[in-house]
């Protein structure tokens, strides 16, 4: 009798283990929360939102921030630079145990699905998008122009972007902004002859990296600087320098992988699936009978490439959320399906179609974000960030900094979004540079490199989202990822310790 072969399980089910374990902590870690502040812009006031769930109006002060501890000017909440809840030092209490049993489990990933409605429809959107410019052959006649024009020089293609996306995470934290972009260029780099996961590295690590050493993006650095009371350009030489050695680390890896590939096919990590993944995204596709690049499918491709621009400009400048992203891709794909001549049952058939084919990866989106909502709904986010630095009082400065790193990974894992961990921890945690005697933006730093450094694996993230898109499997990225993360932690260190000594 033939073995059934093992086979690593799929993203929603390595979803539902990390679900399960968050649940049970929340057994085992004590219920606790800080005190929290919200601005109120309508009335001008904070309101206190106490461990007890009472609240109380305070005056809308610089002086009701000094008298809480929290070294931010009033400024920055009057701007609305900060929208989010803000935690108050030495305000943690215990609460309740509030363990999420089996039917808070189960109904978690339906609300994480709710609480994620905005990243779906984008999602959905951008696939149907992609769902008509596939019919009409512009992303074949596209890839056929592109292959030849890289033709000895495919290592560019890797290189731009990598750097490209980099630059969009470190200056307005593009990251969900991505996935619109796999589709568009899985293709390509399978035509030059690499694999879809060298195409996935350019992409999420770029991403990863620009946002792990952020130097303007307004959802790390600014909010993070803010909620320690300090200037963003306080530590931002050092995280520049940070950004441009870690890409070209970053680079060179992929690169490095990318080489062995061209050259060996069977090299790749997902050889087993190279028919697969090149049925699905090169279809009818021929390097030597290619759809021929007319001045419509030229057209078409140009208004998709500006679709792009427009929404890194509404996100850097207009402050776009994913509403007004959403409505660009669905302005963007009406125009094109106008562009092409098709009618309109074949436009929403085809539309309909390429949402279709995002669906798992949408569900995958808000599965995920059910893990952070048990934990919410637990209480233990707050008890772990309370024991975290609770562990740091008192240490050497070095050895401080390693370990705030470490403690920024866990936080990390439990916290996936930027924002939202700055605005919880930092004012908890920046206070204890002080007594180790250091300056605040280290804080900082240990803040974007621990969050950054667990994005390249954290399932509560956009990762499995991304491999779902090419049915990669968890295990071939970790495999592919974890000496490179390796070389960055490394790295991540030394700027750390070089920082404590300048």
């Amino acid at each position: 009798m033939k073995k059934k072969k093992i086979s690593f399980p799929t993203a929603f089910t390595v979803l539902v283990i990390v679900l399960i374990l968050a649940a049970v902590l929340t057994y085992i870690v004590p219920a606790g929360t800080y005190a929290k502040i919200k601005y109120e812009p309508d009335k001008k006031v904070f309101t206190m939102i106490k461990p007890d769930t009472s609240t109380k109006e305070l005056p809308g002060t610089q002086e009701t921030l000094n008298k809480m501890g929290i070294k931010t000017e009033i400024g920055k909440f009057e701007d609305g630079s900060i929208t989010k809840p803000v935690a108050i030092p030495g305000t943690y209490e215990k609460v309740t145990q509030t363990p999420q049993g089996f039917f808070a489990v189960l109904q978690s990933p339906i609300k994480g699905i709710y609480d994620t409605i905005d990243i779906i429809t984008f999602v959905l959107i951008i696939g149907g998008v992609i769902g008509v410019l596939n019919n009409t052959g512009a992303f074949d006649a596209g890839i056929a122009s592109l292959s030849r024009a890289t033709k000895g020089r495919e290592f560019l293609l890797i290189v731009v972007v990598t750097v490209l996306i980099s630059i969009g995470g470190t200056t307005f934290g593009m990251a969900e902004e991505t996935i619109a972009l796999y589709p568009v260029l899985i293709p390509i780099f399978i035509a030059t002859g690499y694999d879809a996961i060298v195409c996935i590295a350019a992409i999420y690590m770029g991403s990863s990296i620009g946002t792990m050493f952020s130097t303007v993006n307004p959802f790390s650095s600014i909010i993070a600087s803010n909620a320690a009371g300090i200037k963003f350009t306080q530590g931002l030489t050092v995280r520049i320098v940070g950004l441009v050695i870690a890409t070209i680390i970053t680079i060179i890896y992929i690169l490095k992988y990318a080489k062995k590939v061209k050259a060996d096919a069977t090299k790749s990590l997902i050889y087993a699936q190279k028919e697969e993944i090149e049925k699905k995204f090169l279809v009818d596709y021929s390097d030597e009978e290619a759809f021929k690049f007319t001045g419509r499918r030229k057209l078409m491709l140009i208004i998709f490439a500006l679709t792009f621009v427009v929404m890194v400009w509404g996100v850097s400048i207009k402050q776009w959320w994913f509403t007004e992203m959403t409505a660009l891709f669905l302005c963007s794909g009406i125009i094109i399906g106008v562009i092409s001549g098709m009618g309109e049952k074949e436009f929403v058939n085809k539309f309909v179609a390429g949402a279709g084919d995002l669906i798992g990866v949408a569900l995958i989106i808000g599965v995920a974000r059910s893990i952070n909502l048990v934990m919410e709904q637990g209480m233990i986010s707050d008890s772990i960030l309370y024991m975290a630095s609770g562990a740091v009082k008192g240490m050497n400065s070095m050895l401080f900094v390693i370990v705030m790193l470490i403690v920024f990974l866990v936080l990390g894992f439990f916290i996936p979004s930027s924002s939202g961990l700055a605005v919880l921890s930092i004012p908890i945690i920046a206070p204890l540079a002080d007594t180790v005697g250091l300056s605040r933006d280290i804080i900082i730093s240990t803040y974007q490199y621990g969050q950054g450094l667990m994005a390249f694996i954290t399932p509560t993230g956009l990762i499995l989202a991304t491999l779902a898109m090419v049915d990669v499997t968890y295990d071939k990225w970790l495999k592919f990822i974890m000496p490179l993360m390796g070389y960055i932690t490394a790295f991540a260190v030394v700027m750390l310790l070089v920082e404590t000594v300048i």
